[in-house]
């Protein structure tokens, strides 16, 4: 589940055979209505949908990728690598940034605005005929048509982002034999619980029986995912840094690591804990070596992570590497050239934002900074504000949208102070006066905002 998905103008060109114009926006205006549907926890619902849609979801394998932060990232890597393999690949992402088709990625492309249409008009028939107080919310609907999707491509390889969660969480529904937990931080506490320990255990709640699982999760989380693992009986394991990867910082490069992807590491749901280098007769392993264009310390691990659950896919080792170096992965600290040049990064909680602050450093050098921030009422704002702030000479604050988005004067008021202006492309336009043309404007805060911001960026 995830935060009803802002209304997006649909874009690009048709392709022939799709529905009309009319037809076509016709059929998005009532997927973005479907926003009054909310959240509500449960797989119920996209249950009772996909029986009706012929089960698509049945007989798919492949990964369910969950996590507080880094999942988005870990599942375009992973589809990455698996299409270098010459595996027939789906990327069920979220959110979208600029157009709806990219939540349902075939063999690396996009679904276009006719084929994305149709399948929702698909999907959107069958929901309606839900019983009264029952009918699939927009999320669940898109995690259906994520699955049909994938279907119907023929897919040997989906790698699916969980939403918000994972044990309530629509994705849940599929058993895809693998499953990666990221990291846990604390976020969604009003879903997801107060501590650390109540997150992991619903973040542990995509583990099934005999399925394998990769995290890099450390403590508390990572016992409570262990505990989940030996509960089902599926095979864990646990990387550290230092152990099991280490990794460099390339700048504006990238990332590149090194990480032991040639043993089992710590089979937890066997009850063992042997770790990446505990073979008991004091040998080791060679370490695979490979690199991302993605920035920024976080995808270190994060490429260790999906290197080790490629090797679970059963992906060589030549196309983990040759994935890893082709990855594209908008709006995560992604550097845009421009006088001033942007910054985008959809860091959206205290844990993520804390990350980036080192990054921003690092990459603005001696440019002056002004920060472009918009985020949901409902994030732990009195935390990220100060630290937005502590990143930047002067804060633009603006509003993403929807009914869950904090507006821009609450949350000037929330900081003592900044720059309040709607709607995002204004305070775009301002953010990037104030900076100058030698200057960095770092956009963050929400991937909504990120995402309003490379519509701007699109050629007309």
């Amino acid at each position: 589940m995830e935060a009803p998905a802002r209304a997006v103008s649909p874009g690009g060109t048709r392709s022939g055979g799709g529905p009309e114009p009319e037809q076509l926006s016709a059929t998005m205006a009532r997927l973005e209505a479907a926003a009054r549907f909310g959240i509500v926890p449960g797989l119920e619902r996209t249950r009772w949908l996909l029986a009706r849609l012929g089960d698509p979801d049945r007989g798919l394998r492949g990964v369910l990728v969950a996590g507080t932060n880094g999942k988005g990232s870990v599942c375009a890597l992973l589809e990455a690598m698996a299409r270098a393999a010459g595996r027939r690949t789906a990327l069920l992402a979220k959110p979208h940034l600029v157009r709806w088709g990219e939540r349902i990625v075939l063999d690396g492309e996009p679904l276009d605005d006719d084929r994305f249409a149709t399948l929702a008009g698909e999907v959107l028939a069958v929901a309606d005929g839900a019983p009264p107080g029952e009918h699939p919310t927009q999320f669940e609907m898109l995690t259906a048509m994520g699955f049909l999707g994938a279907a119907r491509h023929g897919a040997d390889c989906v790698v699916c982002e969980v939403g918000m969660g994972g044990r309530l969480d629509s994705t849940n529904v599929a058993d895809l034999g693998g499953c990666v937990i990221t990291n846990i931080a604390l976020d969604h506490r009003e879903w997801l619980g107060d501590t650390m320990e109540a997150i992991a255990a619903e973040k542990a709640g995509i583990v099934k029986a005999g399925d394998w699982v990769v995290s890099a999760a450390t403590e508390p989380a990572r016992s409570i995912i262990a505990e989940r693992a030996r509960a089902v009986g599926a095979d864990l394991r646990v990387l550290e840094a230092g152990r099991d990867w280490r990794g460099t910082r390339r700048g504006r490069g990238g990332v590149e690591v090194e990480v032991e992807v040639g043993v089992d590491g710590a089979d937890v749901g066997a009850g063992a804990d042997r770790g990446a280098d505990a073979r008991g007769d004091g040998s080791s392993t060679p370490r695979l070596r490979c690199g991302s264009p993605l920035m920024g310390g976080v995808q270190i691990e994060n490429l260790a992570v999906t290197a080790a659950a490629a090797t679970r896919l059963g992906i060589p080792e030549p196309a983990i590497v040759a994935g890893a170096a082709t990855v594209r992965w908008p709006g995560r600290l992604q550097w845009v050239e421009g006088a001033p040049a942007l910054l985008l990064d959809g860091a959206h909680n205290p844990a993520a934002l804390t990350a980036l602050g080192p990054e921003v450093v690092e990459l603005a050098g001696d440019r002056r900074v002004v920060a472009l921030f918009g985020a949901m009422a409902d994030k732990q704002l009195d935390v990220m504000l100060p630290l937005v702030a502590g990143m930047a000479q002067e804060v633009v604050l603006t509003s993403v949208g929807g009914e869950r988005a904090a507006s821009a004067v609450a949350l000037a008021a929330m900081l003592g102070g900044g720059n309040a202006l709607e709607p995002p492309a204004a305070a775009l336009a301002e953010a990037r006066r104030r900076a100058g043309p030698a200057g960095l404007v770092l956009v963050c805060g929400s991937l909504a905002l990120v995402g309003a911001v490379l519509a701007q960026l699109e050629p007309a």
